[in-house]
């Protein structure tokens, strides 16, 4: 009987003990989950549209991978009566994914290069 009280309270100490630690800190912070971010963005400055589209270029050609890149920078505002695309801001009217996504590409394809700072 003595024994199984004894097991107790080291058990219970134990676990008393391990509540009280505060978390676990680097250069008296607390440790915290951050997103990731590409090697080109820069905390606090937003990259160009253009830049950000561009971008969606190194993913593969007519995939729903691209046009959800796409849809990150421009999102979609489907509109049934929409004119032709005369810009690539025009292209977030398109209702059919196909044809969003081919808006997408004739004008980002076309865009000259431009720095990713």
């Amino acid at each position: 009987m003595r024994i199984v009280l004894a097991l107790i309270a080291i058990l219970y100490s134990a676990a008393t003990f391990a509540q009280d630690k505060p978390p676990p800190t680097v250069g008296g912070k607390p440790l915290v989950q951050v997103k990731s971010r590409t090697a080109s963005e820069k905390p606090g400055k937003q990259q160009p549209v253009a830049v950000r589209l561009q971008a969606c270029l190194d993913i593969d050609d007519q995939t729903k991978e691209r046009l959800n890149c796409y849809d990150a920078v421009v999102p979609p505002k489907p509109n049934p009566k929409a004119p032709a695309a005369k810009g690539v801001m025009d292209c977030k009217f398109t209702k059919e994914e196909d044809e969003r996504l081919n808006c997408y590409n004739g004008f980002v394809e076309s865009m000259p290069k431009l720095p990713k700072s």
